[in-house]
């Protein structure tokens, strides 16, 4: 661009008009000298017209620093009156110049002059120059803190201050140290604007003091940073140090592992709590020597966090129709259960804040379904599935956990089972929680308490872990085969679904739905290759199999199928298809394992009474005996009777006695004779209250010689007024009366009100059932004649015979007189 345009330094008077130079958040101080880029037209018009006159300018600061055309209101009426030292034009017309401070001005009117502003200023002289102590004092001061500051800041220059002593030096080199100093604009402004000599010097006595602390508190910023910066320098080298003798010995692999771990353990997006644990456990394990006993448990103990799911979810895909559909194509029968698993479905679809899920406990005998019932629950719930079993356990570790004390030790079943979910709302069967116990190491299902107990187990505690985890999401679901074994408190916390024994027609719906055509897949059979009648099905099931449910059933299924498949691999006879028969069944499966009971109806039946029975198979019936033989008033009981059935025994003869007038028994009946009650089949042990209505009538019969009636059977417990009370095992026992061909079943009044549910669930045939409240009605049903009739009828001939022999004696006595009277007369 053109040469700079240079001038020789002209001053004016103290007051003058001069073209005004508007800075925007610049100000500029007496003995300053600054650069200022020039490039709005107004203040351009106002540097060339002070050029072309004695390049003296009124420069002040704006208010607002966003107004582009400012007027006398938009600036300070206070600035530097100054002069241009050069001036150099850049592209685009704008302007370069370089200005110094000659003396601070006031403007004491502005007007607009040919399209920029002139100000009416007059040069403002410092007030308090007279020399006093104070000034001193404050100029002493300020040396040793500008001493200070120019060793702390190395751009000041530090003779600035040397030789100063005039009042006039003092004032120029006041403004001239602020020129060194970076302050808000609003602060220099106040500055240039004060002007007493004595208040300058105390603003910049308290500046510098402030700049100082500002330096000093940099410069320890700056050791420490140092420092750390020395000691992270100090620290990776020997870190690399260490990498490389790790690498000497095989083991660079270390630091690798450690990073891949934080990187995993950051991923995870862990719970605070649970980061802050396992980052202390890493930063141990980083310091551990590598084949340290430690480091093996640690690096267990992070592994076992890091593969825990702590937000991974499964969303439920909850359909009713589907549910329903996947429920009736895996399981037979079961309306119940089924309706209940629907119940909750569509509780869950029809409201989001329905969070925590039922404790189901599924109760029946083995073989009925339970465990693929809880695994058809989790598939059309669409959520994962683990089985956990229970049978056997009796440490309290187990379920919580071992301590990382111990050797070897692992987190308990709940927490593996999670680990194996890998979300956090599986579904969890406790497989067979009755068959739990306890002993001297702890009681596992005290520690089941926390785990079943929606309140409780969103913080449940594993002892290897030492976290707080959240099983709050997790849909528990456990099975049993008896309620007796598991622990009331365990019980109080679940919904409890009774699952009853299968009738043979809904053995034989599943065998011909599912069991059949599963092993037939399973063996790679077809249809046409293995065949099976009803009636042959039927045979297989009840000549065959004893149970409550099919697991037997399907077994011998399977056995059938592998002794057809070793048929059509012989080539001679070559065989297409086998269809089986009876005589097949015989010849395959040997002999018939399990021979119906029969009641024979044409032996004696004084004695002898037919109750019914529930057993983990399915139902059964048993024939009662009794004998009254003579004795000395004992009561012997055999066939391997059970505590409860023994004290039934008791109960039923205490009621006899309770009734003997009126069974027409004498009051001490059995003090010459001794009792005897026996139940077959010796070997199997037989317990329970429900046989107590059946040994009173085989008593009351051998008593009264009174026969029983033999179509009819019957269950209920006695108590020693003669109530009969309710019984359990309903379904299984009327299969059982209506597999013997029993006529008529008698019941306590109580159990009645089920009979309408079970009518709609299995066929009763025939079957009449008597509901009865009283061993009376019991015994009235029950016996060929009535007892209380016959009783009456024995009472009123024994009183008639009394009579008669009383009779015949008077008549006997009167005799005797008369024969006495005669004698006498002939003696005399």
């Amino acid at each position: 661009m053109n040469e700079p345009i240079k001038s020789d330094v002209e001053y004016s008077p103290s007051s003058m008009i001069l073209p005004l130079l508007p800075l925007k958040n610049v100000v500029i101080l007496p003995k300053s000298i600054i650069p200022v880029i020039v490039g709005r037209p107004a203040s351009i018009e106002a540097v060339e017209h002070a050029f072309k006159e004695n390049k003296l300018l009124f420069i002040t600061a704006q208010k607002q620093s966003g107004v582009e055309n400012p007027s006398a209101d938009d600036v300070f009426t206070y600035g530097t009156r100054s002069i241009i030292l050069q001036v150099m034009r850049m592209p685009k017309g704008a302007l370069k110049i370089l200005v110094e401070g000659i003396c601070r001005s006031k403007a004491e009117q502005i007007e607009p002059h040919d399209g920029f502003l002139m100000a009416h200023c007059t040069d403002v002289v410092t007030a308090g120059k007279e020399q006093d102590v104070e000034i001193e004092a404050l100029w002493r001061h300020l040396q040793t803190l500008y001493n200070t500051y120019s060793q702390l800041e190395t751009k000041a220059p530090a003779d600035l201050m040397q030789g100063v002593r005039a009042i006039e030096d003092i004032d120029a080199v006041a403004d001239t140290l602020l020129a060194h100093i970076i302050l808000p604009f609003a602060e220099r402004q106040d500055f240039l604007e004060t002007i007493s000599l004595r208040e300058r010097l105390l603003k910049l006595v308290a500046i510098f003091k402030k700049e100082i602390a500002i330096l000093e508190t940099e410069e320890r910023i700056r050791g420490r940073v140092q420092t750390q910066v020395e000691k992270n320098q100090r620290e990776y080298y020997l870190t690399e140090q260490i990498k490389a003798i790790h690498k000497e010995l095989g083991r660079e692999d270390r630091a690798q592992e450690i990073g891949q771990l934080q990187t995993k353990i950051k991923s995870l997006q862990l719970p605070k709590y649970v980061l802050e644990k396992v980052e202390k456990e890493l930063y141990r394990l980083e310091q551990m020597p590598p084949m340290a006993a430690e480091a093996v448990v640690s690096r267990h103990y992070i592994d076992w966090i890091i593969s825990l799911p702590w937000h991974k979810v499964t969303n439920d895909a909850i359909s009713l129709e589907e549910a329903e559909a996947l429920l009736n194509e895996h399981h037979a029968g079961l309306n119940k259960v089924k309706e209940r698993i629907l119940e909750f479905l569509a509780a869950k679809k029809f409201s989001s804040k329905l969070s925590r899920s039922p404790i189901i406990c599924l109760v029946g005998p083995p073989g009925v379904g339970k465990t693929s019932l809880a695994e058809s629950i989790a598939a059309s719930l669409g959520r994962k599935f683990v089985r956990i079993a229970l049978g056997g356990i009796k440490d309290e570790a187990e379920i919580r956990g071992h301590r990382r004390t111990y050797i070897g030790a692992l987190p308990g079943k709940i927490a593996q089972a999670m680990r194996k979910a890998k979300v956090v709302n599986p579904v969890i069967l406790l497989d067979e929680i009755d068959k739990m116990s306890s002993d001297m190491q702890g009681d596992p299902a005290s520690a089941l308490l926390e785990v079943l107990d929606p309140e409780q187990n969103k913080a449940f505690v594993d002892h290897f872990l030492e976290l707080e985890y959240d099983l709050s999401q997790v849909m528990f679901i456990t099975t049993a085969n008896h309620l007796e074994g598991i622990p009331y408190p365990l019980f109080d916390r679940m919904e409890i679904i009774t699952i009853a024994g299968y009738s043979e027609d809904e053995k034989m719906s599943i065998a011909q739905s599912f069991l059949i055509p599963k092993n037939l897949k399973q063996y790679n059979l077809k249809a046409s290759q293995f065949k099976i009648s009803p009636e042959n099905l039927r045979l297989l099931i009840s000549l065959y199999t004893k149970e409550a449910g099919v697991r037997q059933l399907e077994r011998t299924v399977a056995k059938l199928m592998r002794k057809t498949i070793q048929l059509l691999l012989k080539k001679e006879p070559v065989t297409k298809s086998v269809t089986i028969t009876a005589e097949l069944m015989r010849e395959w499966l040997g002999s018939q394992r399990y021979r119906p009971t029969t009641i024979d109806t044409t032996q004696e039946r004084i004695g002898l009474a037919t109750g019914l029975a529930w057993t983990e198979l399915g139902g059964d019936v048993l024939e009662i005996e009794a004998t009254v033989i003579p004795g000395k008033g004992n009561l012997t009981l055999t066939g391997q009777l059970g505590e409860v059935m023994q004290e039934s025994a008791y109960a039923a003869l205490t009621y006899i006695k309770s009734r003997a007038a009126q069974l027409g028994l004498a009051p001490n009946f059995n003090a010459s004779k001794d009792i005897h009650i026996h139940i077959p089949e010796g070997s199997t042990p037989k317990d329970g209250p429900s046989a107590g209505i059946t040994l009173c009538t085989a008593l009351v019969s051998a008593l009264t010689k009174n026969p029983t009636q033999p179509t009819i059977t019957m269950t209920g417990e006695i108590t020693l007024r003669g109530r009969v009370l309710a019984i359990g095992g309903l379904k299984e026992k009327v299969l059982a009366a209506k597999h013997l061909g029993m006529l008529t079943v008698i019941l306590p009044d109580e159990n009645c009100e089920d009979l309408a549910e079970l009518k709609n669930e299995i066929n009763t045939g025939n079957l009449n059932f008597i509901c009865v409240k009283t061993m009376d009605e019991v015994l009235k049903a029950a016996l060929v004649n009535d007892p209380f009739i016959a009783g009456i009828t024995k009472k009123n001939g024994v009183k008639a015979k009394a009579k008669r022999a009383s009779k015949a004696k008077a008549e006997a006595r009167t005799k005797a007189k008369t024969k006495i009277v005669a004698l006498n007369k002939r003696k005399k």
